[in-house]
């Protein structure tokens, strides 16, 4: 059976009220301790994905905000969104100025901004991506099944209330090739006839595709679905995060369909024809996700990305 990695809620709660307690020492030791435990290829791929995640310069400096360090030790919700921000922005002088658009943003801030999520774009400089609400989004699969033990047929289960979601189920919710589900527990006339139960994490692996349609920014699922020996499948995402979605190119990471989704079956058809492609894809988005893997280089990439926005 396939290893799931995800952060324990209650645990991940205790650790993040628990920060608030204790003192740290100043970030500069912090970047130094974490600096000595990266090999030079780990400092490179770093400093490549700091600049990524942090598109500012010295022109975009300096900006307006009445919020600071210390306002993120009273977090509202989204509560995680606080607290991950938190974790890293402890390592600096409270009193900075620090902004934020926390939730599920899908506009870049008219001023440089801490956000989760961002459009896809040479202009979202204003957009500096952490790893926010991780606990929900930063899943992993470690020893699955290989792959053409699975199922020769795409699942998808999850909220279909936007529009681009309701669209591709009227296509393809009866498609021999699909297993599709609506499950949440809101509904009305128009979805009851998509509702099926939950299928959990485990049981979506037996499968050799699994939808990863967006949802109100990016694909929750993508993650653990690229750490798997299943495919994505989806069309050229519209936003990122931490994750860095517009670096992930179709055909070599994730099977890639059509905005309006007229090439499914397509699609399908050729890769479940074509299983050696399949497993390049497999090795390709499995060799994408273990950059995120260790926590050293995600703790220096995080401060670095603060450290970048907030000592201009």
């Amino acid at each position: 059976m396939a290893k799931i990695l995800k952060e324990n809620k209650t645990f991940y709660y205790i650790k993040s009220y628990f920060r608030f307690l204790t003192s740290v020492k100043p970030y500069q030791q912090r970047i130094a301790f974490l600096e000595k435990k990266l090999s030079p290829a780990q400092l490179e791929q770093a400093e490549k994905r700091i600049n990524y995640y942090n598109k500012l310069s010295e022109k975009d400096f300096p900006f307006e905000t009445s919020k600071t360090i210390k306002d993120l030790k009273k977090p509202v919700s989204p509560k995680t969104y606080f607290h991950d921000t938190y974790e890293y922005a402890r390592f600096f002088d409270e009193n900075l100025g620090i902004n934020y658009v926390f939730g599920d943003v899908i506009e870049v801030p008219p001023v440089p901004s801490i956000v989760k999520s961002r459009p896809i774009s040479e202009n979202n400089q204003n957009s500096v991506l952490l790893n926010l609400d991780k606990a929900r989004h930063f899943v992993w699969v470690k020893n699955d099944k290989p792959f053409l033990e699975k199922k020769n047929m795409l699942i998808g289960r999850g909220a279909v209330f936007q529009e681009h979601r309701f669209r591709f189920y009227e296509k393809y919710f009866e498609h021999p090739l699909c297993d599709l589900g609506h499950v949440h527990r809101k509904s009305n006339e128009f979805l009851d006839i998509w509702i099926k139960p939950k299928v959990s994490l485990q049981d979506h692996l037996d499968y050799k595709f699994i939808l990863c349609l967006q949802g109100n920014d990016v694909a929750t699922n993508l993650k653990w679905v690229m750490s798997s020996n299943s495919i994505a499948v989806m069309p050229k995402p519209k936003y990122e995060t931490w994750f860095m979605e517009g670096k992930l190119i179709g055909g070599k990471h994730f099977i890639e369909i059509r905005q309006d989704y007229s090439d499914l079956e397509e699609q399908l058809n050729f890769y479940i024809s074509n299983p050696e492609k399949c497993l390049e894809i497999i090795k390709n988005a499995n060799e994408f996700c273990s950059q995120f893997f260790n926590k050293d280089l995600e703790d220096y990439c995080s401060l670095k990305v603060l450290e970048k926005y907030l000592m201009n």
